[in-house]
């Protein structure tokens, strides 16, 4: 049975301080369309720009996971990701109307609590798992830190940390399915040690921090002055406690510090935009880590992409369109005409062809020593691949020119040379209107993107037809 995307049943407002900017900040958790995953909106500023969970929007993990796009950045995601995921919601959009997610209690149960308040829907799309195929690792060699995605139907996740300090020690944590995070996980707060608390107050950080939503290890022996100090910053008596930390909370498991680190890695691990199937095992794992390794499954989920959509030519197969068709329809005429072949063509996509050759007329000028392709060209074959398509919609082709009106995101990935056949795969982003077509285009040789880019165009009637 297939599992449905959910939402929120409705929308909830949660109000809380910014642990490094001491500022009041209010969310408002909105549901979301299928396919939307976890966006922010800064509705602070101007313009209310979009801030979407990806690790491509990674802009720091100094001090937690901040990401940024649109000109706005949102910090300390992490506990708020985790609640989203652990209770397996889809699609929120998150309407924050300052720079960082409350802090709380440190952990995620209080958002937890929250969201069960209101409860889910589920809507009509299948879940959109990225299902680990092949193990996925990650390793910091100076750092001792490994992480390794295997492959696994569920969600399992294991984690150890080794900070060398003979009162923190070796913890693991782990559970064998994203639903026990609601009762195993969820509750576990963050931690820092003393040495790293008088820092972060020298540099006038954690201005948030009252000692109430966080575990301080204390790793030094400790004067009365500095407690005394420290008792007056936070207008509370702070003592160490029997176990090596302040007195300031009760641990709530003995295994506090590795469970907060597994919060942190499966809020830090939305970053890579879909539900995960497969087992994830890691060593002491920290936010730049979880971030760098999100990067990692999605370049695998990319690649899996390809190999998906990779159109394997096949010579013998008999073409939508040959050469002498395809000038039937687009008035280009060698050494223009970019495409030798269409592959296939449905309403919403088209496949094209062009084998390079060495005898083609810019090689002459283009890198005569080390031929490659243009990108530019590649970009003309793309338009000319899509122009089949959108003339497509028309009874009399011939009678039309397609126009570029606007090319966005191109990328240049791999170079294209004399003997290389490349593929165009084109995608309508949405339907056709008065003519105008929006396009996602992939170029590819073999099993490898060369060029991709988003172009829209128009067809216009020739003047005097």
């Amino acid at each position: 049975m297939n599992v449905k995307q959910r939402t929120i049943q409705s929308e909830i407002t949660i109000s809380g301080i910014g642990l490094h900017t001491g500022e009041i900040v209010n969310m408002t958790i909105k549901p979301a369309a299928e396919f939307h995953w976890y966006k922010f909106k800064r509705v602070d500023l101007e313009g209310q720009p979009i801030v979407a969970v990806d690790a491509d929007n990674v802009s720091d993990t100094s001090r937690g996971t901040t990401i940024s796009q649109n000109g706005a950045s949102v910090s300390t995601i992490e506990h708020l990701m985790a609640a989203f995921v652990g209770l397996q919601i889809d699609n929120v959009l998150i309407e924050i109307d300052g720079p960082e997610v409350p802090i709380l209690d440190g952990s995620s149960k209080i958002y937890v609590e929250k969201l069960l308040e209101i409860g889910f829907i589920d809507q009509e799309a299948d879940r959109d798992y990225y299902e680990i195929k092949d193990n996925v690792a990650y390793i910091e060699k100076d750092r001792k830190v490994e992480i390794i995605a295997m492959p696994l139907d569920g969600y399992r996740l294991t984690c150890m940390i080794d900070f060398n300090s003979s009162v923190l020690g070796s913890q693991h944590a782990s559970i064998s399915n994203i639903s026990e995070f609601r009762a195993e996980i969820a509750s576990s707060r963050t931690f820092c040690f003393l040495h790293e608390l008088e820092s972060l107050l020298n540099h006038n950080l954690i201005k948030g921090g009252d000692l109430s939503n966080a575990i301080v290890i204390v790793d030094k022996e400790v004067s009365e002055d500095e407690l005394n100090k420290l008792s007056g910053l936070f207008n509370k008596t702070v003592e160490v406690a029997n176990e090596g930390i302040l007195n300031n909370i009760q641990l709530r498991y003995q295994n506090e510090p590795a469970r907060h680190k597994l919060l942190d890695m499966i809020g830090d691990l939305a970053l890579v935009g879909r539900p995960l199937k497969g087992h994830i095992m890691a060593a002491r794992p920290g936010h730049a880590a979880n971030a760098a390794f999100a990067k990692k499954i999605k370049a695998q989920m990319k690649r899996d992409k390809n190999r998906k959509n990779m159109k394997v030519y096949d010579p013998n197969m008999t073409p939508v369109y040959d050469t002498v068709q395809i000038m039937n329809i687009l008035p280009h005429r060698p050494p223009f005409l970019m495409i030798d072949k269409i592959l296939e063509l449905s309403d919403t996509h088209v496949v094209g062809l062009k084998n390079v050759t060495m005898n083609e007329e810019f090689f002459t000028g283009h890198f005569p020593g080390s031929p490659v392709f243009p990108g530019v060209l590649q970009i003309e074959a793309m338009a000319q691949t899509g122009g089949i398509l959108v003339l497509n919609t028309v009874p009399d082709p011939e009678n039309w020119l397609t126009l570029f009106l606007k090319i966005e995101n191109a990328r240049f990935k791999n170079q294209v040379t004399p003997g290389d056949t490349i593929i165009f795969s084109c995608e309508l982003l949405e339907p056709i209107r008065r003519g105008i077509a929006r396009m996602k285009t992939v170029s590819m040789v073999g099993d490898k993107v060369v060029s991709e880019a988003e172009l829209m165009a128009q067809i216009v009637k020739v003047k005097g037809n």
